[in-house]
């Protein structure tokens, strides 16, 4: 329990102003997706906002609008930041000046996430720093959204830039932004999007001012400190819970889009004095292609992981002081350059965090689900569209099922695990590029069947409807669907289908592949992961199964061997059959259909 000293601040006070930092971020989140002129953010929310430690970067606020995923990234970003200007490779900050940076190895995740850093000052003094991140629909690379599934250094999936000044003293230096425009496509549109970055953190920075002077400085300082410390406070609480003791587990990404073999994140956490212990020295070295993890996004994946079990955690750098991570030198997870990146964010970081679950299930299994479905379904198609003389790139991401749990099923659709983002409104993405949608719907039969069974991915089919354009993917999940627990069944695993010239295509890669030539009429048919099963399917109530098979989500032949329940023609439970198939009479006489 936190002790209150005469300077500490009081609850009251304290609570006011922890939410109040958070609505500042929410602010400068919403702000940002209400003014971006790219789907992928205006409609996807693709894009988080902080509030960083003037000395150290260390988080002291995150929206809870914003991607889990960037948590830890950005908190690491802004550290590299401060250590730059520290040895004069980055320019010193002023009023007024903005950061653009999207260096993977300087605490970024792919090139696509490109963070703007802005210092607050406050009567003159620096007081924290104020940075958001947004998903840019390209910059440039080697296929169109940056997505390269088959590139084998960083230079090939577009512009890398290190911290510079895009805004000095308030004003846009015209000279860089010609050089961001001349290195990516579609690039009279990114003015829209650094014009929102920028203007979202000017939210931020009249929000937070208004804050302190409502409250004063010395009040908020000791306010964040408090905040911090009851954070790691509650963080230890919650480990004190879980038995001490070792616990394995192993995760696979399908390939690295270059060599058709899987990588294995082998995790080994420890509960010992206090703390938990995060081991991945046994996984897969670096790999040839795109599915290494810079360090700070698989820090991340530990820090929004664990974040999913105890979801009550503020969202602040004292939550994770009792997670000691060590480095994962030598392997994918820890990437140097020239090593690309542009799938460690989007998928290899939901492969960490289904790591800590598989892990942690095994400690307390009433706190944590089966594998959500894991991939953010990245999937980008670029071209020219004759009909507005003007090229274009369309980024799709798309949803999946999450894993059963203690209490209840997985969820349908859901976004991924690493993020708030969401799949952009098929009638906005038909209004912006020459496609339309043939489907989506829920992909019946893909949640992994269990006591509590998973959730059901997506399932839909886009056709170019003019000239001629390139899809490229990087997904997940198309090798190995996300794993049941606790005797729960796999969830379906990812699929993709590209129809042209009245053939079917299926990438090698089964998840991944880049550049596919696409002309009107192609179509490109994805079906994505359901969640795993938690427990025995056997021993799910049968009144929940028939209602499975009433919404259609199974067939009867999948309701007989996943979950031993015989439904007849007319869509009543057989229960002689059932107790039969159940090889117990347990069961049946549960049954209510």
């Amino acid at each position: 329990m936190t002790t209150r000293t005469p300077e500490s601040v009081d609850p009251l006070t304290l609570a006011v102003i922890q939410a109040a930092l958070q609505q500042v971020c929410n602010e400068m989140d919403l702000a940002f997706s209400r003014s971006a002129f790219s789907p992928v953010i205006a409609e996807a929310d693709d894009r988080s906002s902080g509030i960083y430690d003037r000395h150290t970067g260390a988080l002291i606020s995150q929206g809870e609008l914003g991607l889990p995923v960037f948590v830890g990234t950005m908190q690491y970003s802004t550290a590299e930041l401060i250590r730059l200007i520290g040895e004069g490779n980055a320019g010193a900050p002023e009023p007024g000046d903005i950061y653009i940076v999207n260096d993977p190895y300087l605490g970024g995740t792919h090139l696509m996430d490109v963070r703007f850093a802005m210092p607050f000052y406050y009567d003159g003094e620096l007081f924290c720093w104020l940075q958001n991140t947004g998903h840019w629909p390209d910059v440039g690379g080697m296929v169109p959204g940056g997505f390269s599934a088959h590139a084998t250094e960083v230079e090939q999936e577009g512009l890398r830039l290190p911290p510079v000044k895009l805004f000095k003293r308030g004003e846009m230096d015209r000279e860089i932004y010609a050089i961001l425009c001349s290195n990516m496509r579609v690039s009279e549109q990114r003015i829209g999007d650094i014009k929102a970055q920028a203007a979202a953190l000017y939210v931020g920075e009249r929000r937070l001012r208004d804050l302190i002077d409502r409250y004063g400085l010395d009040t908020i300082t000791r306010a964040i400190g408090e905040i911090r410390e009851r954070a790691a406070t509650l963080m230890r609480a919650h480990i004190a819970e879980i038995p001490d003791g070792t616990y394995t587990s192993e995760a696979f990404v399908d390939s690295d889009g270059v060599v058709n073999e899987p990588l294995k994140i082998a995790l080994t956490v420890t509960k010992a004095d206090g703390k938990l212990h995060f081991d991945f020295s046994n996984s897969s070295p670096p790999c040839q292609g795109p599915m290494n993890s810079v360090v700070a996004t698989t820090y991340s994946s530990v820090y929004l992981a664990v974040r999913h079990i105890f979801p009550d955690i503020p969202l602040n750098s004292g939550a994770f002081e009792p997670l000691v991570i060590e480095r994962p030198e030598g392997t994918f997870l820890d990437a140097r350059y020239p090593r690309p990146v542009s799938g460690c964010a989007a998928e290899v970081s939901q492969r960490i965090a289904e790591s800590v679950f598989l892990a942690l299930v095994q400690a307390i299994p009433d706190k944590v689900t089966a594998a959500p479905a894991g991939s953010s379904g990245n999937f980008a198609l670029g071209g020219f569209d004759p009909a507005k003389g003007s090229g274009y790139v369309m980024y799709q991401i798309s949803g999946g099922g999450y894993g059963g749990n203690a209490d209840h099923d997985g969820l349908s659709n859901g976004c991924s695990t690493i993020g708030i983002s969401r799949t952009p409104p098929v009638e906005v993405m038909e209004q912006y590029f020459p496609v339309l949608f043939h489907r989506f719907a829920l992909r019946e039969g893909s949640g992994g069947a269990g006591l509590h069974r998973g959730g059901f991915g997506v399932h839909y089919e886009v056709e170019v409807l003019r000239g001629e354009a390139r899809a490229s993917f990087v997904m997940d999940h198309g090798r190995f669907g996300p794993p049941g627990v606790l005797g729960g069944a796999d969830g379906g695993p990812n699929v993709v289908k590209v129809h042209r010239n009245g053939t079917v295509m299926i990438p090698e890669h089964l998840s991944k592949d880049q550049g596919i030539p696409m002309q009107a009429g192609d179509r490109v048919e994805v079906m994505t992961p359901g969640g795993g099963g938690y427990g025995d399917p056997l021993l799910r109530d049968v009144a929940a199964v028939r209602n499975d098979f009433r919404m259609g989500y199974y067939t009867t032949d999948e309701i007989r061997q996943r979950f031993g329940v015989a439904i007849r023609a007319d869509g009543t439970v057989d229960e002689t059959e059932t107790a039969r198939l159940r090889g117990q009479a347990g069961p049946a006489s549960r049954m209510t259909a």
